[in-house]
């Protein structure tokens, strides 16, 4: 088994992929970036790929939720959660964060920790980088002028860096979500603590078209924990829905609401049903009796029996 993540070695991602059974003893190989991972994937040199797609302060990882929407079809199978601590490493002979004029890290990692580096190295120049780890090797090479990366204490740990400061994110107790996606193949089977991820593009631009959408999910009782609307790269007013849900494909709900949604979208993207990750507060709220499988399935034979009375 063959498993790529966005690198280099050290960053969350590696992190959330060794949550995956197997995945310590496995063969791992770092990707530049997100494209280039699952790009892996669809090519077949690589058995599946570990990304970031969303963030409790920053939200969706557009880099994600716009590649796994086009190209050749993937598969969401499972997902993890890491929780986000960020350490400040330096250069020798900076020992104060006032005297660093650079520094480097990943847009989403500046993003939370910019607060606390505007107070405490309000003069440094942010340098994207194309990962936190990017960010912390570039301090080692001798060539580069970066002075300071923020990155994972995994990072930190595994390479001969100097922190000068642990835990300097904004927000405690951020998490960051994960997904690991292969090529299209069986669907995990319902646990009843599952989600479902949908790319809907949005047919044309009209008023009421979104409501459509919303209403497909609300009556039959599927709630959603994650809704985003990313352009096609086709022109303004052109935008599709990256959707996650609660609830499993195998359930006669979830499969009824896709069924509406194909109807409305037909280019409607299944991106998979699988295992929630996380806490209990996640799960799915208390169905209502006409939701059920057996409702669904008590409807249809009703249906059929008037039918079956007038053939």
């Amino acid at each position: 088994m063959i498993f790529t993540y966005l690198g280099p070695a050290g960053t969350f991602t590696e992190s959330a992929l060794l949550q995956v059974p197997g995945a310590a003893e496995a063969e791992r190989v770092p990707a530049t970036s997100v494209n280039n991972a699952l790009d892996r994937v669809r090519e077949g040199a690589a058995d599946a790929a570990m990304v970031p797609i969303e963030n409790s302060v920053e939200g969706g990882v557009s880099a994600t939720l716009d590649s796994i929407a086009t190209g050749g079809s993937l598969q969401i199978v499972a997902e993890a959660l890491v929780p986000i601590t960020f350490d400040l490493v330096v250069r020798d002979g900076i020992e104060e964060p006032g005297q660093i004029r650079t520094v480097a890290t990943h847009g989403h990692a500046w993003a939370q920790c910019r607060s606390w580096s505007e107070a405490n190295m309000p003069t440094a120049e942010f340098i994207p980088a194309s990962s936190t780890a990017a960010g912390a090797l570039s301090i080692l090479d001798e060539k580069s002028d970066v002075d300071a990366a923020i990155c994972s204490p995994l990072v930190a740990q595994e390479n001969p860096l100097k922190v000068l400061r642990h835990g300097i994110e904004d927000n405690a107790g951020a998490v960051t979500r994960f997904v690991l996606v292969r090529r299209p193949g069986s669907i995990p089977e319902p646990t009843g603590r599952d989600k479902t991820t949908v790319v809907i593009p949005l047919p044309e631009d009209r008023p009421g078209g979104l409501m459509e959408i919303l209403e497909q999910f609300a009556a039959r009782g599927v709630n959603l924990s994650r809704i985003e609307s990313r352009p096609t790269g086709q022109g303004l007013g052109n935008y599709f829905f990256s959707v996650d849900t609660h609830g499993h494909i195998g359930e006669a709900r979830m499969a009824d609401a896709l069924a509406g949604l194909h109807r409305i979208s037909p280019n409607l993207r299944f991106l998979g049903s699988y295992p929630a990750a996380g806490p209990a507060q996640i799960d799915p709220p208390s169905l209502k009796r006409h939701n059920t499988d057996e409702a669904f399935a008590q409807a249809a034979e009703w249906v059929t029996s008037i039918r079956g009375a007038g053939s």
